[in-house]
């Protein structure tokens, strides 16, 4: 039996390492500094409810859009090289931001950090793989990475409540100015380049049509979140599966693809993906829905409750930690099973909050969500990126990211849209007679509509309306409870096959045994012939 040794990383990998954290811990917490600064963004530009949820997502949708393309373009251009391009354009694009003057300008800077953020995201990942050639120092630095992104997730609204105590709404962005310095001055130092061997040309149709595949259903989405399904919904649905149905049909003939459609034979990389992808989309729902719970509806400040937000992050940073080690000798399908398990009992103590004094239970809740996340994202993306060859890790680290970007926009288009809605049918038949009609409108489009026409509405109604959002939010928490429940089942069975980190594969160790007990019956009927 042959061995082959594989070389471990040494200082300036982890060093590399921790350069490479810096930008995942400032995509991460672009996806949520804006939960807490959206009273004071709401009160300043004054965005519509739609215009609000574009405000959140646009972010997201571009991140999930484009890190396909960028992905690839790193594999042929150089990894490091597109990394340093991405964090010049993110800060540059952050002050922009910062500094936006009305809802459409903030929309449009978000799109363009999305835009940013995909070059990357594909390359951090990517180049954490060529690092990292031992499968356990791999595994264990992936997830150390999710950590960091994880944990960029869980600082945004702690970050946020900070700064939103000393300074204006826009200064979130202005985070983004000194990471990129240190980014761009440290990474030729501790980060080697790497580019794919033979990349052959760059497929710049396919560009175009993952665009038209991936737009068209972000814009069905916001039109149902906006007007439930109609003719234009239904409409952009469809052009976007069949662009999408186009899209793999064409990268399956190229010789050089911009998504390699072989890597989806793989059992592992499918399965891993789409626990990601769904996993995701309770995760984004629930972020948005209770640091909006915390703040309209528990009637907290920016930093407090930046701070309740702590705990959760505690749990989510031991799980992205303990995972990989605890996958060393349980199976990751049971450890990626259990924790969405204990997901799911969380989503079901966030359909018991009540309209006040639930603070307590929103944390407690919120943490074992967290936990999940925290194992999934570990976990999950060691197994996408461990399942391709080295010269698509580029494509692989896009195609994990995008469905955790799209799973968390998802979440809070989906979930956000059905606790709007829940909240619209209760409010509407409270909305007094005689209420001006701007009034009447902004109070019955959101909650924190209701909270800025107070002033104008009769004594205890906004007790009505925050009680109309906290059965939103609960109903939202039940569809995501019953969905998570199912994935941990679903993940049990589906990654069966894997064996523990570092070990044989599940199937190479059956078929060891087998090969073992036929030796061995082989043996012993030798003997008794020869008795």
């Amino acid at each position: 039996m042959s061995t082959t040794t594989v070389g471990k990383a040494g200082t300036r990998e982890w060093g590399g390492l921790a350069v490479l954290s810096l930008p995942t811990v400032l995509l991460g917490l672009d996806v949520t500094v804006l939960y807490l600064a959206l009273p004071s963004l709401a009160e300043d530009l004054r965005p519509s409810g739609t215009q609000e949820l574009w405000i959140m997502d646009a972010y997201g949708f571009l991140i999930a859009g484009f890190l396909l393309t960028m992905g690839t373009l790193g594999d042929r251009i150089g990894r490091r090289r597109l990394l340093m391009v991405g964090a010049a354009a993110f800060g540059i694009v952050s002050v922009l931001a910062a500094y936006a003057t009305s809802a459409d300008m903030l929309i449009a800077a978000r799109a363009a950090l999305g835009v940013a953020g995909a070059t990357l995201m594909p390359s951090t990942l990517a180049l954490i793989s060529n690092m990292f050639a031992d499968q356990r120092q791999r595994s264990l630095a992936i997830g150390v990475w999710a950590t960091s992104f994880a944990l960029g997730m869980a600082l945004g609204p702690v970050v946020g409540g900070v700064m939103l105590d000393h300074f204006w709404w826009g200064s979130v962005f202005l985070l983004a100015v000194p990471v990129s310095l240190v980014l761009l001055v440290t990474a030729p130092l501790l980060i080697p380049e790497y580019s794919a061997p033979r990349s052959g040309r760059f497929d710049l149709l396919g560009v175009a049509l993952s665009l038209l595949a991936i737009l068209p259903v972000v814009y069905a989405v916001k039109r149902f979140a906006k007007d439930g399904f109609d003719l234009p919904m239904i409409a952009a649905a469809v052009i976007g599966v069949v662009f999408a149905v186009v899209f793999v049909r064409r990268q399956g003939k190229l010789e050089s693809p911009l998504l390699d459609v072989r890597l989806f034979a793989d059992r592992t990389f499918s399965s891993a993906l789409s626990v990601l992808l769904v996993g995701l989309v309770g995760v984004g729902g629930s972020m948005l829905l209770i640091t909006r719970q915390l703040q309209f509806v528990e009637g907290l400040q920016p930093v407090e409750a930046g701070l309740w937000m702590g705990p959760p992050a505690l749990l989510m940073f031991l799980a992205a930690i303990g995972s990989p080690l605890v996958a060393r000798r349980v199976p990751p399908g049971l450890v990626v099973a259990a924790a969405l398990a204990l997901s799911t009992v969380g989503y079901v103590l966030l359909a018991l909050v009540g309209p006040s004094g639930g603070v307590a239970l929103m944390v407690a809740g919120f943490g074992l969500v967290y936990l999940g996340l925290g194992t999934i994202a570990a976990l999950g993306t060691d197994l996408v990126v461990g399942a391709a060859p080295p010269e698509k890790a580029g494509s692989a680290s896009a195609m994990s990211e995008t469905v955790q970007e799209l799973g968390l926009a998802l979440g809070v288009a989906i979930l956000g849209s059905l606790a709007t809605a829940v909240y619209r049918d209760r409010i509407d038949d409270e909305i007094p007679a005689g209420t001006p009609s701007d009034v009447a409108d902004s109070a019955g489009d959101s909650l924190a509509g209701a909270v800025a026409s107070a002033e104008r509405m009769p004594a205890g109604w906004l007790d009505l309306a925050k009680e109309a959002a906290t059965s939103g939010m609960n109903t939202a928490m039940i569809v995501a409870a019953a969905c998570t429940v199912v994935l941990s089942v679903l993940s049990a069975v589906v990654l069966r096959h894997v064996g523990a980190i570092g070990g044989e594969p599940q199937a190479a160790a059956d078929a060891a045994s087998t090969d073992a007990a036929s030796t061995d019956t082989a043996s012993t009927d030798a003997v008794k012939s020869q008795g």
